[in-house]
């Protein structure tokens, strides 16, 4: 079932999010969803390090969102997966992209918030990205210095989110596959 509006949006703090509708990414949504992906990101993308720890791993359905305007045009996309970082259990964050001629409208940051939401639903504990602190750091995001992602990725992108008070705290280590 669609949801309307996030909490987030209801506090105004994400623009003309009021109307916007999110929904789960439905099997059918797939490829669209990787076509936007392709558009958003730089050429090769599936090569990242976070690419390879998704290889082969189902992502975490529930925070998987889509957004389509009224004729049906996919307009925006989040997907996320679990991993272990140092044997703690976290949300592998992203990707999370919005169509160019969407973007501006909120509908990247209703993605995210909309995502936290969903995760502290189901009881995550903790959030991780490779990212812009710049922006990600709107959302509470912070550079875990003790957490490694496989290389090659610049330390000072990797971020996360506590979920619940102190989550990181002694969370370190290689950011893995879930067990």
């Amino acid at each position: 079932m669609p949801d309307r509006a996030c909490t987030a949006a209801k506090k105004g703090r994400v623009p003309d999010a009021a109307m916007t509708e999110l929904s789960q990414e439905k099997p059918a949504d797939w490829w669209e969803v990787e076509a936007l992906f392709d558009l958003c990101f730089v050429p090769g993308r599936e090569a990242l390090s976070s690419y390879r720890l998704r290889d082969g791993t189902a992502p975490l359905g529930d925070m998987c969102l889509v957004e389509r305007d009224e004729a049906g045009i996919l307009g925006g996309a989040v997907r996320s997966w679990g991993v272990a970082v140092g044997g703690a259990a976290a949300v592998l964050f992203g990707p999370v992209a919005v169509h160019p001629t969407r973007q501006g409208e909120g509908l990247g940051a209703l993605l995210v918030y909309r995502s936290i939401e969903i995760a502290k639903a189901a009881g995550w504990q903790r959030m991780m990205l490779v990212g812009d602190a710049s922006y990600y750091g709107r959302f509470g995001f912070r550079v875990l210095p003790d957490v490694m992602m496989p290389p090659p990725t610049n330390p000072a992108r990797v971020l996360g989110l506590d979920l619940q008070p102190g989550a990181w705290a002694g969370a370190r280590g290689s950011v893995t596959k879930p067990a």
